[in-house]
């Protein structure tokens, strides 16, 4: 599937790290969504990504935008993980690999795992269609947060 800036975002249910589910059309009409792909929690540059999504949340909330991060971890790990960081934001598991399918941020091969999120980024409004998106092939990278942040006041 192609997405393009102006479609509509594919809509998930996932767990979180409690194990319930969490449904991005949940969040229309209500507030803008900042989805936040990843490839593995307690690796460098994902801490660092999530982090400083973290660390900039009362601008977030300024900008009417919940952050949610996915990864292919289990939500056992990604429980843990939002624990030992103190992130103060949504953590969901895509363990079975469909939504990072569905938004085409999924490695075939990643250091020799099969199936890894891409770091990837997307701002959906409150409408549910898709404002920014970056995906990022080089997982050493961190998101634009400038630019997600520019579209957030773009919406507001």
């Amino acid at each position: 599937m192609t997405m393009e800036i102006g479609s509509k975002a594919p809509d998930f249910t996932l767990q979180d790290t409690e194990g319930e589910e969490v449904t991005l059309s949940d969040f229309e009409e209500k507030v803008n969504v900042v989805v936040l792909f990843f490839p593995l929690a307690f690796s460098n540059t994902c801490t660092n990504e999530l982090c400083t999504a973290r660390d900039n949340m009362k601008l977030y909330n300024s900008l009417d935008a919940k952050i949610i991060g996915i990864s292919v971890d289990s939500f056992f790990c990604l429980r843990e993980f939002k624990k030992s960081e103190n992130l103060n934001f949504t953590l969901l598991s895509d363990f079975n690999k469909q939504v990072s399918t569905k938004y085409n941020a999924l490695y075939d091969d990643y250091y020799g795992m099969k199936g890894v999120s891409k770091r990837a980024s997307f701002v959906v409004d409150k409408q549910g269609t898709i404002r920014f998106q970056e995906i990022l092939d080089d997982s050493s990278e961190l998101p634009n947060f400038k630019a997600i942040q520019k579209t957030l006041s773009d919406l507001s």
